[in-house]
Order: structure tokens, then C-alpha cells, then sequence
């Protein structure tokens, strides 16, 4: 017990001199608010860390473990496809008592079979073709991933528990700049360490698994005094078609919600179908090295941490949908100067890293697209509910997810075999047009009804 505590502390006192001397004198927050951040602020900076680390995944498996292109679109499938589980996790987490202990023994069960990686080989003939590695590495990850619809919707009840509306997004976008800034400092150490050692990643992941458990852990000191409802038992069957009817409520009542959900239907084929396709384009078109993908990675997150501070106050005070629409237009820029560097492969390379004029217009966009889905998708939905329902919107939205990621990801790995790079970013932009004039037909017809 005591060396819990002064293991906690060692942790907690450096964070409580760096919040006070760069966040709390800027804002009026209450004592509550203040001890939420801290736990909430050295939850995201090591979840930076690991972020820094996943950023580069895709890219290492199809690099370093020479899987095929499927397989990269069914890696990154894997990573939002669990969330369709989340309104039914939903249903689960309302009969849990115990959340906190519940976040704990979440951490340890989807984190720790990433120690398996510390018996992968180092011989690249025994991982090409249908190796039984490439199995293995996307099993671990499938149930790394699985943490989320369970963590997410915990995550959002507390932290709206505990923070005041006005101060909610200003709040989360801090910590998210923090965790964004750490994740760049991983990601380009991580790029150098793998270009260096193809293999590194055997060691790197079973540090991630520890950190992981740590995180949760350490969120999960979070208080919450939520008064515990008892829920009438059903059978499995019968859960489930409540949560079903429930949301189905939800979306029928809440229109501005469900037209919010309509346009990031459209927007997340758009993201889903495109994002491994450019990791192949970063390989097989662009022939880049780890280096240079950390670069462009960093330095679209450099521009989205010096954007975060702004986007978070302004999503507290602008209409979601219009953030929405904002969103997603920065999005179809990205694609579009991606798809053009194609044709256009102006480029200087300064030690050892290839800077393609249109990659950097495209990352550019890409800053503002990072800096505000980070607030848009975590907290977006909670801008059309209570306090009290705020996990359950969370987990339409993360079930949704789920939804499109069982087609979006592996269809445009398909468009692109099909019609190449070119037609696949051309049909994402098409995607995202519909999105943004999604937004502004509701936001238009809410205003004559009113």
C-alpha cells in the first residue's frame, strides 16, 4: 500500500507543477475539475506514447513483416470494427457497480498478449507470404482493440461527470495537445529506431503492453460517485432488443444527433477507405523509408497541437455540425493534393527524408483535419445529450463506427487493386462532399423549424 502511494505520487506531483503553471492560472475550475485533469492529462500523455508507437503499425507491418495489402486494410479494420460492439457493451457497463475496477481488468486482458511479440523472429523468410506471424500479430491487435468500446463510453461518463459544459472541451483539447506532442516526439524516435533495426518493434510492443495497463489504471483513480441503479435482469436476447429500441429511440427523437451520425457515416467510408491505401501509396508509390513517414505524421500533429487550444474552445461554442462540416472539408483537401503528388512528385530530400511539395500542402490540411476530428469524435456526440446519457450517445457513435469499418477498409483496398490511387482518393472526396452537405441541409432545416 505504501508503495502505491508514493509510486502515485512520484507520478502526480510533476504533473500537478506543469497543469498549474500552463493551464490553471488561465482558467476558473473547481476543485473536482482539477483533480479529474491531472488523472486525465497523465492518462493521455501515456497514451501518447502509445498512440506515438501505433502510428507507425500499419506501415510496419507492411514493411518490416511484409504482410500483403488485405491484410493492412484488415489491421486497421480490426482497430475500428470492435466498436460495433460498443451499444451492446453499453447495455453490460450500466450493470457493472464497479466501473473503475472494471477499467482494470479491461487493461490487463487486452494489453498484456501484446508479450507474445517478444518471440517473433527476426528472419525475414520466415515472415513472408501467409506466415503464421502475420495471424498472430493481427490476433494480438484484434484483442488490444477490443478495449475501446468498453474504455471510450467509461471514459466520456466520467470525464462528463466531472468536468462543467464550458470548460469540457477546453479541458480535453488540452490534454490532447499534451498527448499529441508526446505521440510525434515517440512516433519520430520510433521511425529512426526502426530504420536502424527492421525488428524493433519485438521489443517496443511489450513496453507498450505495460504502459497500457498503467494508463487505464491510473484513469480509473478518476472519482465517480454516480449513484449505481439496479437493472432489471434480462436474458441476453432481451438486453440486447432493449438496446436496440433504445437507440433506435435515440436516433428517431434526436434529429440533430441522427443527422450528425448520417454525415460521419458518409465521412468515415471516406477515412476508413482511403487510410490504408496511403500507407501502401507511402510504400509502393512513394517508396518511403520510416523516417519519412514519422516526418509527415509529425508534422501534420505539430500543426494540430498549435491548432487544438483554438478548436477546443470553438467547439464548445459553434454548432457540432458546423465543426462537423469543418472537419470533414479539411479532410477532402488532404485527399485531394494526396492524390495529386501522384502526378505532381516534386520532392528534395534533406537527410534522408523525401519532402514532396504536395505531400506538405497535403499534410497541411491534415493538421486541421487531426486537430479537430480529435475533439469531433471523442466528445462530438455529448454536444446533444445530458450529462447522465452522455455513455450512451458515445456508443452509438462508436457503434456506427464498428458498422462501416466491416466494409469501408477492405473496399478501398479493392478500389484501389481495381482503379489504382487516383480513383480511390477521388471516390473518398466524393464521400465527403455528401458529409459536409449532410451538415449544412440540417443545420438549415433546424433553423426553419425553429
Amino acid at each position: 500500500m505504501v508503495r502505491n502511494v508514493v509510486f502515485y505520487k512520484a507520478l502526480i506531483n510533476p504533473v500537478k507543477r506543469l497543469i498549474k503553471s500552463i493551464v490553471f492560472k488561465n482558467i476558473s475550475l473547481t476543485k473536482t475539475e482539477i483533480k479529474t485533469f491531472r488523472l486525465h492529462f497523465l492518462y493521455y500523455a501515456i497514451e501518447g506514447i502509445i498512440l506515438g508507437v501505433l502510428a507507425l503499425n500499419e506501415f510496419v507491418f507492411i514493411k518490416s513483416l511484409k504482410g500483403s495489402n488485405i491484410q493492412v486494410g484488415v489491421l486497421f479494420q480490426f482497430s475500428v470494427m470492435v466498436l460495433i460492439f460498443s451499444i451492446f457493451f453499453n447495455e453490460w457497463i450500466k450493470r457493472i457497480a464497479d466501473k473503475k475496477k472494471l477499467l482494470r481488468i479491461v487493461g490487463l486482458i487486452t494489453r498484456l498478449p501484446l508479450l507474445i511479440l517478444l518471440f517473433f523472429p527476426k528472419n525475414l523468410s520466415q515472415l513472408e507470404g501467409n506466415s503464421i506471424y502475420h495471424i498472430i500479430f493481427l490476433s494480438v491487435f484484434l484483442i488490444f482493440f477490443f478495449a475501446y468500446p468498453i474504455v471510450y463510453p467509461i471514459i466520456n461518463l466520467f470525464l462528463k461527470k466531472n468536468y462543467s459544459h464550458e470548460n469540457f472541451g477546453r479541458l480535453f483539447s488540452y490534454a490532447t495537445t499534451f498527448n499529441k506532442i508526446i505521440m510525434l516526439v515517440v512516433t519520430f524516435a520510433y521511425g529512426l529506431l526502426l530504420d536502424a533495426y527492421d525488428y524493433a518493434y519485438i521489443y517496443v510492443f511489450p513496453f507498450v503492453a505495460f504502459l497500457g495497463i498503467l494508463s487505464i489504471y491510473l484513469f480509473s483513480l478518476i472519482d465517480y460517485d454516480e449513484p449505481f441503479v439496479e437493472i432489471p435482469k434480462r436474458k441476453l436476447g432481451q438486453s440486447m432488443k432493449q438496446t436496440m429500441n433504445n437507440m433506435r429511440s435515440i436516433m428517431k427523437i434526436n434529429k440533430a444527433f441522427r443527422d450528425f451520425e448520417m454525415g460521419f457515416m458518409f465521412y468515415g467510408f471516406a477515412f476508413m477507405g482511403t487510410v490504408s491505401v496511403i500507407t501502401i501509396f507511402f510504400e509502393k508509390g512513394l517508396h518511403l523509408n520510416y523516417s519519412t513517414v514519422a516526418f509527415y505524421k509529425n508534422a501534420y500533429n505539430i500543426l494540430a497541437i498549435l491548432m487544438l487550444p483554438f478548436f477546443g474552445k470553438l467547439i464548445g461554442k459553434i454548432d457540432p455540425r458546423k465543426f462537423a462540416a469543418i472537419t470533414f472539408a479539411s479532410l477532402l483537401l488532404y485527399l485531394f493534393f494526396m492524390g495529386l503528388t501522384e502526378y505532381f512528385p516534386i520532392h528534395t530530400e534533406l537527410w534522408g527524408i523525401k519532402i514532396y511539395l504536395m505531400l506538405m500542402l497535403s499534410i497541411t490540411f491534415n493538421g486541421v483535419f487531426a486537430a479537430t476530428m480529435a475533439l469531433l469524435w471523442s466528445i462530438g456526440s455529448v454536444y446533444f445529450c445530458k450529462n447522465e446519457d452522455a455513455a450512451n450517445y458515445q456508443s452509438i457513435h462508436l457503434t456506427f463506427t464498428g458498422l462501416r469499418s466491416f466494409f469501408a477498409p477492405l473496399l478501398g483496398v479493392l478500389f484501389y487493386e481495381l482503379w489504382g490511387f487516383t480513383w480511390t482518393f477521388i471516390i473518398g472526396i466524393g464521400f465527403l462532399i455528401i458529409s459536409i452537405l449532410l451538415m449544412i441541409i440540417s443545420m438549415k432545416k433546424e433553423k426553419k423549424l425553429s
